[in-house]
């Protein structure tokens, strides 16, 4: 038996937007699903995103979708994106996905000397990105 864990976004009438970006980034390709797909009579928001899903090329997956009218969206500060390991692409991603967003800290070697750095993406999405040092296991 086999299980995942995937976070799943939601975005206020940005969820195309934000999976194009990502897939920009990161590699892969969104697959979409609007409102209208699913009913055609969604009116007004027969273009908005249902149901997304991209698997990135280095196999990263995540869903979201636009939020339902009239419902609001907390990314709150409670949770972050976390890619973490020893591939040097890392770097390419943290530049990639930070770019028009807020970096809280750098990438930059830590203490414990792995590299890491923490931002808020342009869809108020937290990441941190940890590229570990040499000789270490991802964990």
């Amino acid at each position: 038996m086999t299980s995942t864990l995937t976070p799943y976004v939601q975005f206020p009438e940005r969820c195309r937007e934000a999976l194009e970006f990502y897939a920009s980034v990161l590699g892969g390709t969104p697959q979409i699903m609007t409102f209208g797909d699913m009913d055609p009579t969604a009116g007004e928001h027969a273009d908005k995103v249902m149901h997304a899903y991209l698997r990135t090329d280095d196999g990263y997956e995540l869903m979201a979708s636009d939020s339902a009218p009239g419902m609001p969206v907390d990314h709150g500060a409670s949770i972050a994106m976390s890619l973490s390991g020893d591939d040097e692409r890392l770097r390419e991603h943290f530049a990639g996905l930070s770019e028009g967003g807020q970096v809280e800290v750098p990438l930059e070697t830590q203490m414990w000397g792995d590299e890491f750095g923490m931002f808020t993406d342009r869809f108020g999405v937290r990441w941190m990105v940890n590229l570990q040092g040499p000789g270490e296991q991802a964990g």
